[in-house]
């Protein structure tokens, strides 16, 4: 008992300032983290390089006609051979014809904005990396409007868009490249990181119906 009355006493004679100061701390507390960094602008590295312009092989969105096709006057994928159309673009590029199993089940769906479906293939090279190729028929030619090789996470279709989805090196995410046509040719719409989707949350398996939106010119 003689304890807590001593101690009693003792925070009675608190110096006056000292007290005041104390009352005015906030719940918290304060510290100090000592002295802020200085914020200085990116330091750019080798600023007077710059890389070549993308040679026309590497544009993803670069249209070629695929030798060997007849043309279809239909103007519509669906009256071509999907897999005649493959062989011949794998043959023009001078590679060998994919195994059969390598060649994922074709679809068919309007990315044109035409009213009539294009081809979209995927050939897979090994157990990780694929390819993607988009075709449509152009003035009567069968034509790629689209090429990528890519690790494909998952393909999806929605509103015209076509989003490729690859791995990162947080496996908690993918990454979205999203291509659309523009009037004239596949361009690449948006990038951007998505949750990385899995069994309990999968991927849409069936295009929607809805209007494309058209891109910036």
């Amino acid at each position: 008992m003689r304890r807590r009355t001593l101690a009693a006493v003792a925070l009675v004679m608190v110096p006056l300032p000292l007290a005041l100061a104390a009352g005015c701390a906030p719940v918290a507390g304060l510290h100090d983290d000592g002295r802020a960094r200085n914020v200085k602008a990116p330091l750019a590295l080798w600023a007077d390089r710059t890389p070549a312009p993308r040679v026309r092989d590497e544009d993803p969105g670069d249209q070629r006609a695929v030798p060997g096709i007849a043309r279809v006057p239909s103007g519509d994928m669906k009256d071509t051979d999907p897999a005649a159309v493959v062989r011949a673009d794998f043959a023009a590029d001078g590679d060998r014809p994919s195994a059969p199993d390598a060649v994922r089940s074709p679809v068919l769906h309007d990315l044109t904005d035409d009213g009539k479906p294009d081809l979209i293939s995927a050939v897979d090279l090994d157990a990780r990396t694929s390819l993607l190729r988009v075709y449509s028929v152009r003035d009567q030619v069968v034509t790629r409007v689209l090429a990528m090789r890519a690790v494909l996470a998952g393909v999806e279709l929605a509103a015209g868009h076509l989003a490729v989805r690859e791995p990162t090196k947080d496996p908690r995410y993918v990454s979205v490249t999203d291509y659309v046509w523009d009037g004239r040719r596949m361009g690449l719409w948006d990038l951007t990181l998505d949750d990385y989707r899995t069994s309990k949350n999968p991927l849409p398996t069936a295009p929607t119906n809805t209007p494309s939106p058209r891109a910036p010119a």
